[in-house]
């Protein structure tokens, strides 16, 4: 996937966060919504402006920061 075909990150939107292309929805919202126990079912009835390739591309994006992560051994 690509998720940078659905998030996008803009400074005058939501403080800089990574947030859903055409949403103020970020992606700390979708993944603190699933760490809550929501399923992606879940978020698309309360948020039907969001579709599952959405919020796929969110996990997507968590992933690509996660495996680009470097830890600094003192």
């Amino acid at each position: 996937m690509v998720y940078t075909d659905y998030i996008e990150i803009k400074p005058e939107k939501r403080f800089g966060k990574p947030c859903i292309i055409s949403t103020r929805i970020s992606v700390y919202d979708v993944l603190s919504w699933m760490a809550e126990g929501m399923s992606i079912a879940d978020i698309i009835d309360d948020f039907p402006e969001l579709n599952e390739v959405q919020i796929k591309a969110c996990l997507a994006y968590a992933a690509d920061k996660e495996h680009k992560l470097k830890v600094l051994i003192a």
